[in-house]
């Protein structure tokens, strides 16, 4: 035998037959030949390689060759055995003995062997007796198993161990399944709750490759087969089935084939960058409205969404004891109107199933029944819901109509509800925008989810308020026409995916509906507003100063009633919540709150000009006794709302008092944190003369820092004193930042005014998905100017891609082009920045002249544009 540093000659011959025939396989593959097709050759290919490594093992052990070709069996497993393994995937076999067979000698070189060759191999060593036992304990081992494919040895030997292991899974089928589901849920939990992710594993995500196979394991544990071809023969699976199956298979072994061929290795993440290139590698075109990877990504979601449907449908009739349930829940019941008995579940009688498979009013009359109960339906029941689908006809009766909005108006299982109407093919009959929406992507990194998706998460997460003690609890529970509400954030994003503005588009789909589901005047005009202006107090709550009087006069008159505006906060809450995880967090809402607040005492004849009053008067009131009262009213006089309405009149009065004994020259900071937003709030006091470009040179020292900056008030007053307020988040602390921290942060922020060298920003490790991140350009930068909402300010909206000081390059683009900064807002949603700032000319003016506005446009993307190359 050959020395173990030097590989044998079969060996290296195999490796370079095994890299040629790979080749010639991606050949195959971009010349377009199904994923099937193509797992399928090189599952031959591998045949070919492993049995050569065993024929040549068997040669070089010729003592134990009799013994070998008796008493042991080559099977291979998992998707080797399945035959539709990936082109780097690991290569999993079992060396099955009798257990008087040694076959230690044997597996160690069929493990040197494999890996030489270049293949990653998952080998495992066992008898019959023992497959069988770890089979009945463990799920991972019993679905590898369920694929044994004979490969080579003992025929004998395969044989009897499977149908050992088909009687195992005969009599415990039971606990089998329920280990299988539990097994799957964790991967879920681990790779993505829901089907429409918008970076998706191929292989593990909901309704990826995993979920096919898992019809075929629970099949396989239910009924002794495991193919979906035999499965349909037997009638447990429908014909429609066995075809999703067959599509869906073919679509995403194609795409991981892509993947694993272009990266050169195992690789199943479809991430953003992939999804753009595979997009035009397999020919998508685009459309009005729609870019080709938009298009290709609901090609996946709706592959990915029907076997995720069919998953859980082919679950439920494989749970055991379904049919006692069934009848139980029969016996247990109350019978309505001869067409469903309803007990722990709610089921329809003979004639009840009937009407469910062909007409829309009564599909929408148990959905009804089912909220109102808090129930849910059989399994035959809803069976039949989704086999008459189909069939059901899009008319919408009167009928129909009032038993939709009756759903609409009770939240108890609201949310869980319209996702099985919208999985069943049901809900697009009433709402027929929603075809359209059905698995759209939006190609940014703001939404974690697909339109239609993204849209029933927002009624989920609208009916969850019912359970918050806080403000957005209390105007819920209180809310009177909830089912408006409901249908608003149920149809608010229907326009994506065209030409037009979505909003605009969004009026037009909210008048249809409005008809369609004949709703009074009144409820109709407040749905169209509601769904046109649904973007409106998120934009004026982050980007605009909400302590401006005339900004909230114009808001309330454009609202017009306080229970509009009840509906729109809650609309514009639950809008930001079903964006994704953590978008929708404390400070957000207090942000949204104050809005909320200042514009409701206005429509209830409160008016908000006066609150501003009466905070200057209370901070008057608590400086009264001070020696210096008129340089106190001098400078309360000048504090602008945004100010005001950021702080109780005791603490503002106090950083005056500050502000009054700050020698000339010095920088003095306080800080604290605010545990109901979790973010801290730093106070600058200084004069104007300590250096040029104060509020850049702030922006650099906390952005330095690695702080995110969510808000910062600038305040001039009089004497040219500086009393700025930067509320920020330190993602550094999930709490609050420990006293060094804050410290450090003070220190920093006096040395970026004193120093005359521009910041030097942290730097981290940029993560995978960052760096694809950056090769994408689908969000344009953009600098809008806006002259119009406030009488005082030009306003600067600007839109880029976040980059490592971004913030610092922007607040010193705007000190070169001569402008002042008043006010600050600064959003950051995921990889998408807008930041607003309020600025004056050199002489305290709002920029009036367009050429001069167009420089500032000009200079601000060039300035941006330039920090972009130098990333």
């Amino acid at each position: 035998m050959s020395s173990p540093f030097q590989l044998r000659a079969g060996v290296i011959a195999a490796k370079e037959w095994l890299a040629a025939e790979r080749q010639k396989l991606r050949d195959q593959h971009t010349a377009h030949s199904p994923g099937i097709q193509v797992c399928a050759h090189l599952t031959e290919m591998l045949d070919r390689v492993i049995l050569n490594i065993w024929g040549s093992a068997l040669t070089d052990f010729p003592a134990q060759a009799e013994v070998y070709r008796n008493d042991v069996a080559l099977i291979a497993l998992g998707g080797f055995g399945r035959g539709d393994v990936a082109p780097y995937s690991d290569v999993d076999l079992m060396i099955l003995h009798a257990p008087r067979a040694d076959v230690e000698s044997l597996a160690k070189r069929m493990l040197h062997d494999v890996f030489d060759v270049g293949l990653a191999l998952g080998q495992s060593v066992r008898t019959p007796r023992d497959a069988c036992g770890l089979a009945a304990k463990d799920a991972t081992i019993f679905t590898s198993l369920v694929e044994a494919r004979f490969l080579a040895g003992s025929r004998a030997l395969h044989d009897k161990f499977f149908r050992k292991f088909q009687r195992v899974a005969h009599r415990r089928w039971r606990g089998i399944i329920r280990a299988i589901d539990q097994s799957r849920q964790e991967e879920r939990d681990q790779f993505g709750e829901t089907v429409y992710l918008l970076e998706p594993n191929v292989k593990r995500s909901p309704g990826a490759l995993r979920d096919i196979q898992l019809i075929r394991w629970l099949g396989f544990a239910r009924y002794g087969e495991a193919d979906p071809g035999n499965l349909q023969l037997m009638g447990v699976l429908l014909k429609d089935d066995q075809r999703t199956i067959r599509r869906a298979s073919d679509f995403l072994l194609r795409v991981r084939n892509e993947l694993h061929f272009h990266a050169g290795k195992a690789r199943d993440v479809l991430d953003r960058a992939e999804q753009v290139r595979i997009a035009q590698t397999l020919g998508f075109q685009g459309a009005e409205g729609l870019l080709p990877v938009e298009q290709f990504m609901r090609e996946y979601f709706r592959h990915t969404r029907a076997v995720s449907h069919l998953v859980g449908r082919f679950l439920a009739q494989t749970q055991p004891w379904t049919w006692l349930a069934d009848g139980l829940s029969k016996l247990f019941a109350h019978k309505m109107e001869r067409d469903f008995w309803v007990g722990p579940k709610i089921q329809a009688t003979p004639s009840g199933l009937k009407k469910l498979k062909g007409d829309l009013a009564e599909v929408l009359r148990l959905a009804d029944l089912l909220n109102l109960y808090g129930k849910r339906a059989t399994a035959a029941t809803w069976q039949a819901v989704h086999e008459g689908a189909p069939f059901v006809s899009d008319q919408m009766t009167q009928e129909g109509a009032a038993r939709f909005l009756s759903l609409l108006a009770q939240p108890q299982r609201l949310g869980e509800i319209l996702h099985q109407l919208h999985e069943v093919g049901i809900l697009e009959k009433v709402i027929p925008e929603f075809t359209h929406a059905r698995c759209l992507l939006q190609f940014n990194e703001y939404h974690k989810f697909t339109v239609d998706e993204h849209c029933l998460r927002a009624v989920d997460e609208v009916t969850k308020f019912a359970r918050d003690s806080g403000l957005l609890g209390q105007i819920y529970r209180d809310l009177d026409q909830k089912r408006i509400l409901h249908l608003a954030l149920l149809i608010h994003d229907l326009g994506k995916g065209f030409v037009e503005d979505h909003s605009e588009l969004g009026l037009k789909i909210a008048e249809n509906t409005a008809r369609r589901l004949r709703l009074p005047e009144q409820d109709a005009e407040t749905l169209k507003f509601l769904v046109h202006k649904h973007l409106l107090m998120s934009h004026l709550a982050f980007r605009r100063d909400t302590s401006d009087d005339q900004l909230i006069v114009r808001f309330a008159v454009e609202v017009g009633s306080p229970e509009v505006l009840r509906m729109l906060f809650l609309l514009t809450a639950a809008d930001l919540s079903a964006v994704g995880p953590g978008v929708l967090n404390q400070w957000k809402c207090e942000v949204l709150g104050e809005l909320y607040h200042r514009t409701l005492r206005h429509l209830i004849g409160d008016s908000p000009s006066a609150s501003a009053e009466e905070r200057r008067a209370e901070i008057v009131a608590m400086v009264r006794d001070e020696p210096d009262h008129d340089w106190f009213a001098r400078q309360i006089a000048v504090l602008p709302g945004s100010f005001l309405f950021s702080m109780p009149a005791e603490r503002a009065s106090e950083h005056l008092r500050r502000l009054r004994k700050l020698p000339a020259g010095e920088v003095q900071i306080t800080n604290r944190f605010l545990p109901d937003t979790a973010t801290v709030e730093y106070v600058v006091a200084t004069r104007d003369d300590i250096a040029p470009g104060v509020f850049h040179k702030l922006t650099g020292g906390l952005t330095s820092q690695g702080l995110e900056i969510l808000s910062a008030d600038i305040n001039t007053l009089s004497e040219g004193l500086v009393l700025d307020l930067f509320v920020v988040r330190d993602p550094d602390y999930a709490g609050q930042p420990s006293a060094d921290r804050l410290e450090q942060v003070n220190r920093r922020l006096v040395e970026s005014l004193k120093a005359n060298q521009p910041p030097a920003f942290r730097r981290v490790w940029s993560s995978v998905k960052q760096q694809h991140r950056d090769s994408l350009t689908v969000l344009p930068t953009r600098v809008r100017t806006d002259n119009t909402t406030s009488d005082w300010f030009t306003i600067l909206d600007i839109f880029a891609s976040d980059r490592t000081g971004l913030l610092f390059t922007i607040a010193r683009t705007i000190f070169e082009l001569g402008l002042s900064v008043s006010l600050a807002k600064i959003g950051t949603y995921l990889d998408q920045v807008v930041d607003v700032f309020y600025v004056t000319d050199a002489s305290g003016r709002k920029v009036d002249d367009e050429t001069r506005l167009e420089q500032i446009r000009t200079r601000l993307l060039e300035a941006i544009e330039t920090l972009e190359k130098q990333a």
